[in-house]
This record gives structure tokens, sequence and C-alpha cells, in this order.
């Protein structure tokens, strides 16, 4: 009967006769996997240093890379910490939690780039979710302001790497997902500009980024004075006009998340628009986990991204949530297969990876960089898609 209140008749129908058993043993499943994180991230923690934040497993050179925190994903270890503390209660894993905050609080003054919205929202965001002290909202309300330094009036949108040899003014689809934190702190304390900012940012990507059948570039290069678009390119993807897999992620979950806030409708049939590329493409594999690029010239024998498609899982739950039963029981059916793929095919032996969760991600392929390895990120995306189901599917 829970299926039907949750999902609707159409999506009930799907959850409780097409797959019978899938809540119960998807509980289980859940349940599993956050007791088998914190068993990895208590090994995790053992084997990196006390000022640098895990980045990478590459089991190939059998090596633990490390970053400083000014490197892009040096949030999302603590932000993996406080949700694997979130499902598991464990105090080990929370003191871990609370000292890496004390790590990573200077980003907030962090102006390099954009990924201030990835370094602190996805690590104090949490911490603030779970604690609600008030010292983790004003680290946040901060680096909300630092962020809009990068912000260029005559572009419309959010600077995301310096100017370079390759781009005057680039932004890349990856800037969606820094817009979280404006929204948020826009409307917890922060100004209503920082939600103008977000906002612009979003309808100037909508406008630029999007190819008709719903798929993104990865780069387009600007010019900052009038907006003018430069280029339209790739950096991590098999080429300019291919479909880069995280890339695609994170827009679906980048729209997503900006309807969340705005309850614009024009987001939320973009992220429509977004799934049913990723859903409908003929090369997604039957396990919904993809390759690293939907154009990669190798398929079926190029490698899988499943950081991408953590992000996909996590996005498509909370798309879910806006959708009508038909649309509903599709993304959770999906999401559900990409969760279970994961941590039946694509998740790390007991004591394995160094401590990381999931195998088999690629970081930078074409600068042959993070190739077929464990990733931070992909971590953090596969705990939030197993709370959000948590949440969102079995109660």
């Amino acid at each position: 009967m829970k299926c039907f209140l949750k999902l609707g008749i159409a999506a009930g129908l799907m959850c409780c006769f097409l797959t019978a058993g899938a809540q119960k043993d998807m509980r289980a499943l859940i349940k599993k996997d956050a007791a088998f994180a914190a068993s990895q991230y208590k090994l995790l923690m053992k084997n990196i240093p006390a000022d640098k934040m895990p980045q990478n497993y590459d089991p190939a050179k059998d090596q633990l890379v490390t970053s400083a925190t000014d490197w892009w994903t040096s949030g999302f270890y603590p932000g993996t910490l406080w949700l694997i503390y979130k499902a598991t209660k464990d105090p080990q894993i929370l003191a871990e939690a609370k000292q890496r905050l004390v790590l990573e609080e200077p980003i907030k003054y962090y102006t390099g780039n954009h990924d201030i919205g990835f370094m602190i929202f996805c690590s104090f965001g949490n911490a603030y979710a779970i604690t609600k002290a008030p010292h983790y909202k004003e680290v946040i309300l901060t680096a909300a302001e630092t962020a809009t330094k990068r912000y260029k009036p005559g572009m419309k949108a959010i600077q995301s790497w310096n100017k370079s040899k390759k781009f005057n003014a680039p932004v890349i689809i990856d800037n969606m997902m820094n817009l979280e934190m404006l929204e948020w702190a826009s409307r917890n304390g922060g100004s209503k500009r920082l939600a103008e900012i977000a906002e612009n940012h979003a309808n100037t990507t909508l406008k630029n980024h999007f190819r008709p059948d719903g798929s993104s570039y990865h780069a387009v290069d600007y010019d900052t004075a009038t907006g003018a678009v430069l280029k339209k390119v790739t950096h991590q993807g098999y080429a300019d006009e291919s479909a880069w897999a995280r890339g695609q992620a994170w827009g679906l979950y980048g729209y997503t998340m900006m309807y969340r806030f705005t309850k614009k409708p024009e987001y939320l049939a973009h992220a429509h628009k977004i799934a049913a590329f990723i859903l409908n493409h003929p090369n997604l594999p039957k396990d919904k986990v993809p390759y690293w690029d939907f154009n990669a010239p190798d398929i079926p024998a190029a490698p899988r991204d499943v950081s991408a498609a953590a992000v996909m899982a996590s996005a498509l739950l909370e798309l879910a949530q806006y959708s009508n039963p038909q649309q509903k029981a599709t993304y959770v059916a999906n999401a559900a297969t990409m969760i279970r793929s994961m941590s039946a095919i694509y998740k790390s032996k007991p004591g394995g990876s160094k401590g990381f969760i999931l195998t088999q991600s690629v970081g930078h392929l074409p600068g042959k960089s993070e190739v077929n390895v464990s990733l931070s990120y992909a971590d953090y995306y596969y705990m939030e898609a197993l709370d959000r189901y948590k949440q969102w599917v079995l109660k």
C-alpha cells in the first residue's frame, strides 16, 4: 500500500507488482552498503595525510592520490563522511567528518575557479543539514558570497575557469552544480542577489549549452563584455559534438535542483528532456552505467564512468519527485537499476581500493588522467543516491 501512496497508482503498480520484493531487497542493499561504506572509509581515513583529501585510487598502479583543499574535489570526502554518518550514526565517522571540516573551512574564500560550491556545499551543506550548527551555516553564506566574485554581468554567468590560451571566459556544464549553494544561501540568510545570479547563470546555460536533442556541450566560451558565444567545445569528452556522460549528468542534476528552488517550469521541462536523452540513448548499457562518452568510438569496449551513473541516479530520484506517475515510475526504476549495478558490479572488494567505495570511474580520458579509477565524487553521489532512495521511495 505504501507504494500506491508514494508513487501514485501507475507507479505503484510497477513498484508493487512488476518488481515484487524489490523494495525489500533495496532496503537490505542500502543498509548493507551503508555499513560497507563506513568500513571502507575507516580504512581510507588511515591512508590519507592529515593535511590532504583523498582524490582517487588507481588500481593499475595500486596508488592512492590525494590533493590539497584547493583541488575541486576536496569537499567530497568530508561530504561522504557526513552521508555515511547520517546512515550509520558511527561515532568514528562523525569524528573524522568534523575534523575534515576544519581543514576545508578556509576554502570559503577560494576564488581560483567556480568549484567552491562542490568544495563547501557538499561538505558543510551536509554537516549543517544534519547538525544545524550555526557556524556551518555561516561558512556556507560566506562561500556563496565568494562564489559571486566570478560572476560576469555581461555574460550573465559565472566564469568557470580563468582565461587561458584555449579559452577567453569558459563556462562548463559542471558549473550548474555549484548554483545550489547560491540558491540555498539566498533562502537561508543570504542576499536575494545570490539567487538572481544563480538563475541568470542557469538561463544563460539553458540558452547556449544544449543541442536540440537535449544533450550538452561541455564548455562554452564567451565574450565577457557582450555575452557573445565564441565557441562550443569539449575538454573532457570525446569530441566537441559528442555527449560526455558526466556532463549530461551534471546538466540533469543541475536543472532538477534549480526547479526545486525556483519552481520555474522551463527548468523542469529541460530536466525531463535531458533525462529522455540519457535513458533513451541507444548506447546506454543495460546495467544503466554509461560509457564515459555516449559517442565514444570504441563502444562497447569503451570505459564505463561509474561517477556519471552515481550523479544520474541521484538526480533521477529527485526528478521523480516532480513528475507524473508514469515518469516517476520510469525514473525510480532506472535509478534503482543504476544503484543495483553499482552495488553488484562496480563496488570495491572489502578492504580494497584503499578504502574507496566504488570502482571504474573516468575523470579525464582525453588527458589520460583518472581512467578506470575510484573517484571521491563517485562515492559521494552514490551515498546521496542511497539516502534519497531511502527517504523518498522506501518510506
